[in-house]
């Protein structure tokens, strides 16, 4: 063997080891790293970006939440691809350094890269056999790496989405009591007039379970964050953002008896919320995203289902404290996944429509352009998508 046949196999078993290591890190590894995806992080925000651009310009709701849908699962499969192409074209580049120990010899990098292609399937015709020791070990390497993608493919999908239908679970159960898209307000005052005190508390506390295992899953396994909710005007985000605001609305507004049940939920839900402005990088706000008139709506509203509130002042000065916490963080993930903002997160403007589950809300001020996905539809335009 020359130099240059060394030179191969030492670049091609380094390209391996990268492959080996993101993938390890990427999927084995059950927590959150930091450069996670040396491979297909660029492609993977790349594509994303891409796909969103599209996804804004796509005029029909239906059409374009399905587009959107799609990226998720199609990543999936992106990422796989990726990690088989850079290990098949390592092993190529292994074998072709080791050309001279294969029967008949590889006489190009095409036919190595045959080689390599049908022995990772594995497919082996019998055409090309190993004869040195270099060239055996390698086929043996790289038919267990084959097998190995496979195996974790599998695991990963199943893993995957059950964790997803894990999610969306609750998000579907919330659309009783918060509506769709859901409200915080909305959600303390349909157990309040309907009596589902007692419904309000475990709520509570199933949502901070939610809290603690997206924040294991979807940090462990990031894809997760662009699988959407397969429901109209529900979207996990919004509906953790409306029990987020519930919780906030009780520990600094109302003067009840939940007011522990929503600080634990507060306090593990704050802790999701700064492990995924982490993952995405996004920074802290003053700015509580609601206005001082919209607050006292809501306080007049709460008196009015028969809740005990504190003084006006004083619980708008500590609602406004604790929203800063993670009001400004969730809208950027909204902004971030594309997800239409509901009542109170991100986007104020939005206007849910009126179907028989919830409350409608104010009509907007003015026409609501549909190519701009941050402004989303309004009331007809959504009710005729929901519509079959």
């Amino acid at each position: 063997m020359t130099a240059i046949d060394w030179l191969e196999v030492a670049a091609g078993l380094l390209l391996v080891l990268a492959a080996f290591y993101d993938l390890f890190r990427s999927v084995v590894l059950p927590r959150p790293s930091i450069n996670r995806y040396v491979f297909v992080r660029l492609l993977f925000f790349a594509s994303w970006g891409a796909w969103r651009w599209v996804g804004r310009r796509v005029q029909k709701p239906a059409r374009r939440e399905g587009w959107l849908a799609s990226f998720g699962p199609a990543a999936v499969i992106a990422m796989f691809a990726t990690w088989a192409l850079a290990f098949l074209l390592g092993y190529a580049i292994i074998l072709d350094g080791f050309s001279n120990q294969v029967r008949p010899p590889l006489t190009s990098f095409g036919e190595s890269l045959y080689f390599s292609a049908t022995t990772i399937v594995p497919l082996s015709y019998g055409d090309f056999v190993p004869s040195g020791v270099g060239a055996r070990v390698t086929i043996l390497l790289e038919s267990a790496t084959g097998v190995g993608i496979a195996a974790l493919v599998i695991t990963l999908l199943f893993s995957l989405y059950a964790a997803f239908q894990e999610r969306e679970e609750l998000v579907v159960t919330l659309d009783a009591v918060a509506g769709a898209p859901p409200s915080g307000v909305q959600l303390l005052e349909t157990t309040a007039e309907r009596g589902l005190r007692s419904e309000l508390y475990k709520t509570l506390i199933d949502w901070r379970e939610w809290s603690a295992a997206v924040l294991e899953s979807h940090l462990a396994y990031p894809i997760l964050l662009y699988f959407r909710s397969s429901h109209d005007n529900e979207a996990w985000l919004n509906s953790f953002g409306a029990v987020m605001d519930a919780a906030v609305l009780l520990i600094s507004t109302v003067d009840e008896d939940e007011e522990g049940a929503a600080r634990l939920m507060f306090t593990v839900g704050n802790h999701l919320v700064e492990d995924l402005a982490w993952n995405f990088g996004f920074g802290a706000s003053t700015d509580p995203m609601v206005d001082r008139r919209e607050f006292d709506e809501a306080y007049a509203r709460l008196k009015a289902a028969g809740y005990r509130c504190r003084p006006e002042d004083t619980a708008w000065k500590f609602f406004s404290k604790l929203r800063t916490k993670y009001a400004s963080r969730l809208s950027q993930m909204g902004e971030r996944l594309a997800i239409v903002p509901a009542h109170w997160i991100g986007d104020r403007s939005y206007v849910p429509h009126a179907d028989g589950r919830g409350r409608s809300h104010k009509k907007p001020k003015k026409p609501i352009d549909l190519s701009e996905l941050s402004r989303p539809e309004t009331s007809a335009t959504a009710e005729s998508a929901r519509t079959p």
